[in-house]
């Protein structure tokens, strides 16, 4: 049982040996071992702030994106309106012009008919007339019998159908 049980200086040694590694350590290597942690967390601590951050100015940075997007396509949305706009006000002019040429060409058109009509009424008027005082010049100039009255009235009347092919 001697063998298992150890001796008291054994036991001082030890406790003498542990003592100095201890006041060595802690003199010397835990304030180090302490101040490298220490170290670590305010470089984990600085990094995650810098983490946080930099979260937060990319999601301001997004919103200021979205916005400026929203923006831009309200301002697309209003440009397109403004030229469909402009084009219909386009559309409607040249339709409202186009309109009035064509009154004025059908106006035109109806005038210069109406006065091809009366030259030709008047032209017609005095080839009648003409030919009324020639029949009756020639009625006055001859003694007319049956056959003679009928025979001018033949050459009046196909006179006055030749006008109409004219």
């Amino acid at each position: 049982m001697d063998l298992l049980s150890p001796h008291l200086n054994e036991i001082i040694y030890a406790t003498v040996a542990f003592l100095i590694l201890l006041f060595l350590l802690s003199r010397y290597a835990f304030p180090a071992v302490v101040d490298i942690m220490d170290k670590r967390a305010d470089t984990i601590k600085d990094s995650l702030e810098a983490s946080e951050k930099t979260r937060i100015e990319a999601q301001k940075l997004l919103d200021d994106y979205k916005k400026e997007m929203s923006k831009a396509r309200d301002e697309a949305q209003k440009i397109i309106k403004e030229g469909r706009k402009f084009g219909e006000g386009i559309k409607e002019e040249m339709n409202e012009k186009a309109r009035k040429e064509a009154d004025q060409i059908i106006e035109r058109a109806t005038s210069e008919i109406e006065r091809e009509k009366s030259v030709a009424i008047e032209d017609i008027q005095k080839k009648v007339a003409d030919l009324a005082v020639g029949a009756a010049s020639k009625v006055i100039s001859k003694s007319l019998d049956k056959a003679e009255h009928e025979k001018i009235i033949d050459d009046f009347l196909s006179n006055v159908g030749n006008l109409n092919e004219n």
